[in-house]
């Protein structure tokens, strides 16, 4: 690895599995000193286990403005500032419009919406000029599939955010991007998405087959172009939602 990201201190949401995980991973690879939060502790501390010496967890909910403000203080006490932020953390399921239910409204954008400004805002004190802002979007954004209008809204949202933060934070020259994942096979989406393992592996195929680099994405996809984000090699970019899909939804939007 090159370094490109020796002595910077990360934050990253949903930071124990998944995306959120291999982004830490390949964050400290870089030379990073990274904090994950997530809601189960297990699985937190597992994670940490495996990230070593230069990742630490804190338990936190990002809908609960109260739990982000505690984690912000500890990176306060521990560094007193913070160059990178990865707002990751998010949940989604497949839901008509005509089954959906204020508590499943509530529930997607508490996390998704919610969690996203308050992980932000309650950092924003201890962000170095220059720091850099990536906000987790998706694909299903821009495509009209079936039952997934609330996850899809959810994302828009935040897609929306890079626009006006980025106007917002610019006397600090802090640069706010998004980062839209394609398909991605994890073991949470998959639970959260409630299909089996068979029924997964089955739709993935399908879809490899409908993407034009021939295969679904893999979490390395995410978090090298999340590195790249978070790195001076994009000093220059602000304001844009990268996508990273293997081209599926400018070809194929119509086929998901």
């Amino acid at each position: 690895m090159t370094g490109k990201l020796k002595g910077k201190v990360a934050l990253i949401t949903g930071g124990s599995s998944g995306i959120g995980f291999d982004a830490a991973r390949a964050m400290i690879a870089e030379g990073a000193f990274v904090y994950i939060t997530g809601r189960r502790e297990n699985t937190l501390i597992e994670a940490e286990k495996a990230l070593g010496n230069q990742a630490v967890y804190v338990q936190a909910d990002v809908g609960i403005k109260s739990d982000m403000q505690r984690v912000a203080a500890r990176i306060a006490a521990d560094f007193g500032h913070l160059d990178i932020i990865f707002a990751n953390a998010g949940i989604g399921s497949y839901i008509s419009l005509r089954d959906m239910t204020e508590a499943d409204i509530d529930k997607t954008l508490n996390a998704n919406v919610k969690g996203t400004i308050f992980t932000v805002q309650t950092a924003l004190p201890l962000l170095s000029d220059g720091a850099s802002i990536i906000l987790n979007t998706s694909i299903t954004a821009n495509l009209g599939l079936p039952n997934f209008s609330l996850y899809a809204a959810s994302k828009a949202a935040v897609r929306s955010f890079i626009y006006s933060w980025t106007q917002d934070l610019k006397k600090q020259k802090i640069r706010v991007n998004a980062i839209s994942p394609g398909i991605v096979p994890t073991a949470a989406a998959t639970g959260e998405l409630g299909r089996s393992q068979e029924e997964e592996r089955l739709r993935q195929q399908w879809r490899a087959k409908l993407t034009p680099l021939g295969r679904v994405g893999d979490v390395k996809d995410i978090s090298q172009a999340v590195v790249f984000l978070a790195s001076d090699d994009s000093s220059f970019i602000t304001g844009i939602e990268l996508t990273v899909d293997g081209g599926l939804s400018a070809i194929f939007a119509n086929k998901l």
